[in-house]
């Protein structure tokens, strides 16, 4: 008589393979849906808590399969495993931002100037969701971001005004920032560019006397930079731009304002992210990023 012994079935490792398969899909999509496509920060935060809901459900479900193979060698070890795999996107990025959450102060927004920070020209306005957040930045906050990132300071570069704005520019377009308002540009052109004049100028080679050139007037400052507004002066160079991470897509307002003094060009950033009450690091990364690649373009004539 041959006796066949039957492995018992496990329900739980499969059980396991479909809730993290759609955990997997979720994420997957509504990731590619926030990257490339028109889904929000908000919408697409909910939808990775969902996956990452049912995510642990599925890694739960896969442990007490891989359980029951090691006590009965329950058929089951594979869908389990194939579980773990898919469920472990979206609990890594869950988990990572945990972790950014609890090392990391609460703000949102970081300057390199904390006593007079630059001022938006166009203030970034962004749906109100459940992301709630307070609109004002607190002294408190600034005191946050001053004992978090202590390094993040602006840099004075011993560069006339124009060059130092050239290598921003460069500096901006290699960082990915895409500018949407702009002031004082008209500061860059170097004051003799106003003076010069041709070799020939106004002569007629006819013998014929040549018209003279009459200068043409400043333009009348802009009521919004006329140095009423504090952090800001009508000298000054203000770019406003727009910054998106890489892979995940999350939206930063970035607001860079270089500053002449004492023939030395003084550039201070500002990075605020577009949703929620947290940067998670991301912010001041971008700057620290941002001041590194423009002090290796001006190299040579930076200063403390």
């Amino acid at each position: 008589m041959i006796v066949r012994y039957e492995r018992p079935y496990s329900h739980a490792s499969h059980w396991a393979r479909r809730l993290a398969r759609i955990a997997f899909a979720i994420f997957a999509l509504s990731l590619l849906a926030h990257r490339f496509g028109p889904l929000t920060t908000p919408h697409f935060l909910a939808l990775a808590l969902l996956s990452g809901a049912f995510a642990l459900v599925g890694v739960l479900l896969a442990t007490i399969g891989l359980a029951r193979l090691w006590q009965v060698a329950a058929v089951g070890g594979i869908a389990s495993l194939s579980a773990l795999v898919y469920a472990a996107a979206p609990l890594g990025f869950l988990g990572f931002g945990a972790v950014q959450y609890l090392r990391r102060p609460t703000i949102y927004d970081v300057t390199t100037d904390t006593v007079t920070p630059p001022p938006w020209i166009r203030v970034p306005a962004a749906e109100r969701s459940w992301l709630a957040r307070n609109p004002t930045v607190t002294p408190q906050d600034r005191e946050a971001q001053i004992v978090a990132y202590p390094g993040l300071t602006g840099r004075r570069y011993d560069g006339a005004l124009d060059r130092v704005f050239q290598g921003v520019r460069k500096v901006v377009g290699e960082t990915r920032i895409a500018t949407t308002a702009e002031l004082g540009v008209e500061n860059a052109r170097a004051d003799f560019e106003d003076l010069a004049v041709r070799p020939g100028a106004g002569v007629d080679t006819n013998g014929e006397p040549g018209v003279i050139p009459v200068p043409a007037a400043r333009p009348a400052p802009d009521p919004d930079i006329d140095g009423t507004l504090p952090g800001r002066r009508s000298s000054d160079i203000v770019l406003q731009g727009e910054w998106r991470t890489l892979i995940v897509g999350f939206r930063f307002d970035v607001l860079i304002r270089l500053r002449e003094e004492a023939e030395t060009t003084f550039v201070d950033l500002r990075v605020a992210s577009r949703y929620g009450a947290h940067e998670l690091g991301m912010g001041a990364a971008f700057a620290e990023e941002f001041l590194r690649a423009l002090d290796a373009e001006l190299l040579g004539i930076a200063g403390g």
